[in-house]
């Protein structure tokens, strides 16, 4: 059946425009010239997924960001990663790490989802930026990976100590003394929050604070050393006390307010980002602004205000970037209509390779599936249809799938227009290969396991 004998005028128009619009995604160099240039010289481009287990999403985050590191000059990707862990990553990319390569690098990403960073894409990616940088002669003009998020907090707490050993042996067991408040709740934030929340535990609020407020009071003194590895050292261990503090926050916040928990996450991201920029631009002497590119879920990476996220009092790194930086941001969304995907279907559970459904009727996986293109990109800004502006159901799959509830566990509605400024849709999309397989994902999923009329 053909789409105009289905579709409505006003579907069939945006169809159209999206025809019009459409850049072909193919594979070639060429492919994404009149992103970069709409990019020009902005500081901060924000590249999104609409799963966390897509190789198409991952490879193509990944063409772009070369791109921009080669012709643009960003020196930092920053990603939807626990802080410590990707800095064993920038150790090794930086080549001040004993690493003996990317597999080694990326060891530090053992909590749940492994896959999402011990993955074949990223490993490529890590030995590109490794390669990369060992041509460079300068530091400032090396390629820097961090992490974003805050789950890491014993992780944390251990990098603290382990930098204060090094520098302040005293100050390090004042360290030990506070965060031992955590001690007694068990080896995650999770348990510390649920400890909270039913009263077996006191906040440790106080401690936290009163840690991450002494390492910056004595940090001129920990950089006594000349270089820039002892001030991004000094750095990151202020950053994991930040951390541990913002952590501290938001676990007491998980088993009270959905929403609350969510915006502490996100803010805190978004103040990463901030310290990121300050930091590198203090390093680099010769006054050059830093150019960031951020790799996180489209959730997070496209403008909650255009959402119903946003409705719902929620915001995002997306938002709070926009609301920062104004035009020195660009954020870019992904898409896809169907394919495979690499996801649990519980919280802890095992990697498996699901089928991905096709788009819901209306939806805009739907909508940009009609331009009947294996691949392409849009600018949003370019497209001046009326009902493209309109919300639509849009498909968020993060590291769990659960295609048996799709409705109500993956869609939400969303502007894309407002949301993105440029999206980029693969229509039909494979599994991300974990570096470590389980017999469930080697299986996959048989195709007769697709409920109907859901």
């Amino acid at each position: 059946m053909q789409w105009h004998q289905v579709m409505p005028s006003s579907t069939e128009r945006s169809l159209e425009e999206i025809v019009l619009r459409a850049r072909p995604v193919t594979g070639v160099v060429e492919d994404y010239d009149s992103l970069l240039s709409q990019v020009g010289d902005r500081r901060i481009v924000l590249i999104g997924e609409a799963s966390h287990g897509t190789h198409e999403f991952y490879r193509e985050r990944a063409r772009i960001t070369r791109r921009l590191i080669d012709e643009l000059g960003f020196t930092v990707v920053a990603a939807e990663a626990d802080w410590p862990d990707a800095y064993r990553v920038n150790r090794y990319v930086m080549g001040s790490s004993n690493d003996t390569d990317a597999d080694h690098a990326l060891a530090d990403f053992r909590r749940f989802p492994t896959w999402m960073w011990r993955n074949e894409d990223v490993l490529g990616f890590v030995q590109w930026l490794r390669a990369r940088n060992d041509a460079q002669r300068s530091p400032a003009t090396k390629v820097r990976f961090y992490g974003l998020d805050l789950y890491s907090l014993r992780a944390s707490i251990e990098a603290v100590i382990a930098y204060l050993d090094r520098v302040d042996p005293d100050a390090a067991q004042r360290a030990r003394t506070r965060y031992a408040c955590f001690d007694h709740v068990g080896d995650d934030g999770q348990a510390y929050g649920y400890a909270l929340a039913t009263g077996a535990a006191d906040p440790c609020e106080t401690q936290v604070v009163a840690q991450l407020v002494e390492l910056r009071h004595r940090a001129r003194d920990y950089l006594s050393r000349d270089g820039w590895v002892a001030q991004d050292e000094q750095f990151y261990a202020e950053q994991n006390a930040q951390l541990v503090r913002d952590a501290e926050e938001y676990y007491h916040q998980m088993y009270r307010a959905e929403v609350s928990s969510w915006n502490l996450r996100d803010r805190h991201m978004a103040s990463t980002l901030d310290s990121l920029l300050d930091h590198l631009d203090r390093l680099d002497h010769h006054g050059a602004h830093t150019k960031v590119v951020v790799w996180a879920h489209n959730s997070h990476v496209g403008d909650a205000r255009a959402t119903a996220m946003g409705a719902r009092g929620e915001l995002n790194i997306g938002q709070l970037a926009r609301q920062r930086y104004g035009g020195d941001t660009y954020l870019v969304g992904f898409s896809t209509y169907s394919g495979r995907v690499t996801a649990a279907s519980d919280w802890g559970g095992p990697a498996e390779r699901k089928h991905v459904r096709p788009g819901r009727t209306e939806s805009h996986e739907w909508l940009l599936h009609g331009a009947n293109l294996p691949a392409y990109w849009l600018s949003t800004g370019e497209l001046r249809d009326d009902d493209l502006g309109r919300p639509r159901l849009e498909r968020a799959i993060g590291v769990i799938y659960r295609p048996q509830t799709e409705l109500a566990s993956h869609y939400f509605e969303a502007r894309l227009l407002q949301q993105f400024d440029a999206v980029v849709h693969i229509d039909h999309t494979n599994a991300l290969i974990p570096l470590e397989r389980t017999p469930m994902w080697n299986q996959g999923e048989p195709p007769e396991t697709f409920p109907t009329g859901l």
